[in-house]
């Protein structure tokens, strides 16, 4: 680990005791004053630390939402294991679900399909802003100032034939997926791999994560897998009750 790393991480867990003066946590971690100061202001740039009329230092509230992405991660994946499992075990394909964490979609839990095929994705993995359906369900929530900003600095590398690799191209597909309530990959992040996902809302009826299932079109044609989507439907619904999200009446 770098040196400035380890320094900024020992201010935050001081932090976490506290609050603190500039010179107080200088001398907790023993290098001068400027040297904490610069870190302090990345901190600060970052929303992780902030500092008050008295000139005292607090978390910011980068951690705090930090922390609660990570605790609606691990509720979420304990809250879907079983609608999934049921799911995948009716059907037999590949399911997935992925969260956002900052800017970045990722995989936090896969079933694997009953075949012999197996696909790229794994736990941990991000998935493509641009071609995954996960991604696309998770965007189209976000208010369209947030959206507007990632796409700008999305990466829009075509890695099939059907890939979208335009910021234009893309903001209509997200208006699809808001009108109609899901989206498909239809090989554009993976050849011959088409997907479907559905949104999982938490009890504010904020989307928190995305479900999909995949499928290699040499076992089921695109418009096969779209018979899947009232099953698939049926578990976001589930899985977004079991989170608290009740649907306006």
């Amino acid at each position: 680990m770098s040196q400035s790393v380890a320094r900024a991480l020992h201010l935050l867990i001081q932090l976490g005791s506290g609050p603190a003066s500039l010179d107080e946590l200088a001398e907790s971690t023993g290098v001068h004053k400027t040297t904490v100061l610069r870190l302090l202001r990345t901190l600060s740039e970052e929303r992780f630390t902030f500092r008050d009329q008295n000139n005292r230092y607090h978390l910011g509230s980068r951690i705090f939402d930090l922390a609660a992405q990570g605790t609606d991660q691990r509720e979420i994946r304990t809250i879907a294991s079983p609608h999934l499992v049921a799911f995948n075990r009716a059907h037999g394909r590949t399911t997935h679900l992925a969260a956002m964490e900052g800017d970045d979609i990722v995989y936090i839990d896969k079933l694997e399909s009953h075949d012999q095929i197996r696909m790229f994705s794994r736990i941990g993995l991000r998935a493509n802003l641009n071609s995954t359906a996960v991604a696309k369900i998770i965007l189209a929530d976000l208010p369209d100032s947030e959206l507007e900003q990632i796409v700008a600095t999305m990466d829009f590398t075509r890695r099939t034939p059907n890939t979208i690799t335009s910021p234009d191209r893309y903001l209509d597909e997200i208006a699809t997926v808001r009108a109609q309530g899901w989206a498909q990959d239809r090989e554009e992040n993976e050849p011959s791999i088409n997907c479907i996902g559905v949104p999982i809302r938490g009890a504010s009826g904020k989307v928190v994560a995305a479900v999909s299932v995949s499928v290699p079109n040499v076992v089921l044609s695109a418009d096969q897998v779209l018979e899947l989507l009232d099953p698939l439907q049926a578990v976001g619904e589930r899985i977004s009750r079991d989170c608290g999200y009740r649907p306006p009446s």
